[in-house]
């Protein structure tokens, strides 16, 4: 297999259709059954045994085509509701008689018999036209005027009169990407949309995957290949590379190649997006154009929005795509959130583990079966009365390792309490009225490493559950935590950084981690890597970032005066967490947590990629005693 096509098979089959090559071998119709002597492989479902398919170039209002696959029940006694997933990342197999090997969302969906349609969208694989990556929504088109909006209109009206054996309902769903792609089919939406389920949806290429607060993903600094290059015609095969960073040690290598500009080497201005990222390097109209959240009023159809409380890419956008439509709409719409990863809930995996914690067993499978499969089927082949037997809100404690339902999310009984970051690394209810300060000297030239593990990729996901012990123990990161706990603490809700802080230079980065601290005597479960014990185990629970330039604004950065005390107020996503009696609430806070996130140079330029090595310079930050952490928590 050549680089270009492992590279691709790497991206396609792992990150994007969220599966791993393992995953992706026992999903080929066939489960593993292991006996004492030996391996058998037994026929579960065959998709080419009980469906046809169709390829189809659907034609746009402005006269672009559209690669559409359609899969359709051979059984034809009967009508079925059409389910589509609109996707940057091909409809793959391509050819009538080349089968995927798992339909649909999920098994069951596919077992029991719905048209399933796959679309390459405007500009990717084997479609026509002009890919714009997040391409704006145009609300009040007029004639010819295009968007993803009117495509997947365009796309549905054409399913629902020239595919066979249809019932006039279509649901669309998608991961990622795609559940961009689901998201927007909610805009200016077709009638026969019924059911959409948008799953770890980016919301806003700001504070999704690529940007977070204004600082740079590096980690996801060769996934810009995926989005960046253009194609001029349809094709089957890929038309990008990665680059070869030559290393195992993803760390070494971008320490290597800072500052930024450095990378310059791997890429050119034919990548697209990462010229975009390099030259729009604030909140301003070409990020704010591209983003959905804020379009997403008077919702008709019905959504189940999905996410995963560990998902290191796309927290942003489930979270608050549920609480746009919810406050601006007035359609049926739930949320549901589990102990999952970037798509590990569409996954096969029987149990359900995130880094070094095991959270249970068939979770996902439930899921597919309980929860997805009774929502598509109640809208498109059931009454559709919105009396589904789901909770508005269904998630998941990972403190506690249980489902619970709520009626609203946050729930309406939450409370928010103020922790405050004290001397001698406490954290606690009370704030001393003298001022203090507990300081660190931030090096971006040895920057924090955001795991302990040695690994090259751009999609970190087991860090978002590690162990945080060999950052406690860094001098450049403050560490707060309070007494071993008399009751349990449950947070459920956003989480409020609210600092006051003063650095000696003119620019910083502000990360703020939760952490559940483990009880001593905690015992160790198999998922835990042979290095780490879950004695004393520092589980990360949730972090995230602030460049502080844009502290007081997104759209318009500015310099820290140095030595001067400032407030940094930085949201952290939602979580559902309880810390049990006998635990710890710890909190960390740093200013790097590389290569995870770029290291700032921590002397202010106006564009950080355009900085030099003399920017990059040792700093004292220091955090004062009134700065607080504020807690949503669930009343018993």
């Amino acid at each position: 297999m050549t680089f270009h096509k492992a590279a691709l098979y790497f991206v396609i089959l792992i990150i994007f259709s969220n599966c791993s090559p393992t995953e992706k071998s026992m999903n080929k119709g066939f489960k593993t059954v292991e006996t004492s002597a030996n391996v058998e492989i037994e026929n579960v479902y065959n998709p080419e045994d009980h469906y046809t398919k169709k390829e189809v170039m659907i034609t746009m209002r402005d006269g672009i085509k559209l690669h559409t696959t359609i899969y359709s029940p051979k059984d034809t006694t009967k009508d079925y509701p059409i389910l589509m997933k609109r996707t940057p990342y091909s409809c793959r197999p391509y050819g009538e008689d080349a089968f995927s090997s798992r339909l649909g969302p999920n098994k069951y969906l596919m077992e029991e018999g719905n048209i399933m349609v796959y679309q390459d969208v405007r500009g990717r694989w084997n479609s026509e036209g002009v890919y714009d990556n997040m391409r704006a929504y145009i609300p009040n088109k007029t004639g010819n005027q295009i968007d993803e909006a009117s495509d997947t209109y365009d796309s549905i009206e054409w399913l629902v009169n020239n595919v066979e054996n249809n019932n006039g309902k279509v649901g669309t769903y998608g991961i990622s990407y795609p559940g961009f792609y689901a998201t927007y089919s909610l805009l200016d939406s077709h009638p026969a949309l019924k059911a959409v389920s948008p799953q770890a949806c980016i919301g806003d290429f700001f504070f999704d995957d690529f940007i977070h607060n204004g600082a740079f993903l590096l980690s996801y600094w060769r996934a810009t290949s995926v989005f960046g290059y253009m194609k001029d015609q349809p094709t089957k095969e890929a038309w990008y590379n990665f680059p070869d960073i030559g290393t195992e040690d993803q760390h070494q290598f971008f320490l290597d190649h800072m500052p930024l500009s450095k990378l310059n080497a791997f890429y050119d201005s034919t990548n697209v997006f990462m010229e975009q990222i390099k030259t729009h390097v604030t909140y301003d109209d070409f990020w704010k154009s591209r983003g959905i959240i804020q379009h997403l009023k008077d919702i008709k159809p019905a959504t189940m929005i999905v996410g995963g409380l560990f998902d290191a890419e796309d927290l942003y956008g489930p979270f608050n795509t549920y609480k746009s439509i919810e406050e601006n709409s007035n359609n049926y719409n739930t949320v549901v959130f589990g102990p999952w990863s970037h798509g590990d809930w569409a996954r096969t995996s029987e149990r359900q583990v995130v880094g070094n914690i095991h959270f249970g067993d068939e979770l996902s499978d439930d899921f597919q079966k309980n929860v997805e499969t009774k929502f598509f089927n109640h809208f498109l082949k059931g009454e559709a009365s919105g009396e589904t037997g789901l909770p508005e809100a269904q998630m998941f404690n990972t403190g506690t390792k249980q489902w619970q339902s709520f009626n609203t999310w946050p729930p309406e009984n939450t409370t928010k309490h103020n922790y405050y970051l004290q001397q001698e690394e406490l954290l606690t209810r009370s704030l001393n009225n003298v001022q203090q300060s507990s300081d660190f000297v931030s090096d971006p030239k040895k920057p924090v490493p955001y795991t302990e593990d040695i690994k090259v990729g751009f999609t970190p996901r087991k860090f978002m559950t590690d162990d945080q012990r060999f950052a406690s123990r860094r001098p450049d990161v403050l560490t707060f935590e309070t007494e071993i706990l008399e009751n349990d603490v449950t947070l459920a809700g956003d989480i409020m950084a609210k600092l006051k802080v003063s650095t000696t230079g003119t620019a910083a980065d502000w990360i703020v981690k939760v952490i559940d601290v483990f009880p001593a005597d905690t015992k160790n479960t198999d998922d835990v890597q042979d290095h780490l014990k879950l004695s004393n185990y520092h589980m990360m629970v949730r972090s995230e970032v602030l460049r502080g330039r844009f502290r007081n604004s997104l759209s318009k950065p500015e310099p820290f005066v140095p030595n001067e005390i400032t407030d940094v107020i930085l949201k952290l996503q939602d979580v559902f967490h309880t810390f049990k009696k006998g635990h710890k609430i710890q909190v960390q806070i740093q200013s790097t947590f590389f290569p995870y996130i770029d290291a700032n140079p921590q002397t202010y330029v106006d564009n950080i990629f355009e900085a030099t090595e003399a920017d990059f310079q040792k700093q004292t930050h220091k955090v004062y005693n009134d700065s607080s952490i504020e807690f949503q928590i669930l009343s018993n």
